[in-house]
């Protein structure tokens, strides 16, 4: 299936961000594509916008469930983080290092700069998938990326 292929590692890096543990990222992005896909009538793969808005609604619905919320903090609490880029040897400090960046970036910010740079969608696909409008999608993306420089200035000086 080229779509999934194409775009589930991008699904799940958001996924990864809503729900911060990986089996419930797995678990939204697998319901969110499979909701998703239903709603086509056509049998066409839905659009990105729309599987990006559907996983952020369903990992507030986890989030909320309280029992669930809890055994993810425990999981998360005893688990190493993990790294958000591929790499080899030589990239494993340098990408801890952004990772620590990205999550000093308060959320509203990290979840736009999420959706452009590795999501790869336009300003008006962000603004479709969080509900808010165009322009406001571009001034995060770009008070995010500000933010980020000054983190790794730190972080590389």
């Amino acid at each position: 299936m080229p779509w999934l292929s194409q775009h589930a590692p991008r699904l799940l890096l958001f996924a990864r961000q809503q729900t911060r543990a990986e089996a419930d990222a797995q678990d939204v992005v697998q319901e969110a594509v499979v909701e998703c896909w239903h709603r086509q009538a056509d049998g066409t793969p839905p659009a990105a916008a729309m599987v990006f808005a559907t996983i952020r609604r369903r990992a507030i619905d986890l989030a909320r469930s309280a029992d669930r919320r809890a055994v993810r903090e425990d999981v998360a609490a005893r688990a190493i983080p993990e790294e958000w880029f591929d790499g080899g040897v030589e990239e494993r400090e340098r990408s801890r290092l952004i990772q620590e960046a990205m999550n000093r970036l308060p959320d509203n910010y990290r979840e736009v700069v999420t959706l452009k740079v590795w999501g790869e969608l336009t300003f008006a696909e962000i603004a479709e998938a969080l509900e808010i409008p165009a322009n406001t999608a571009a001034s995060r993306y770009r008070y995010g990326l500000a933010e980020l420089r000054k983190h790794t200035n730190e972080i590389f000086s």
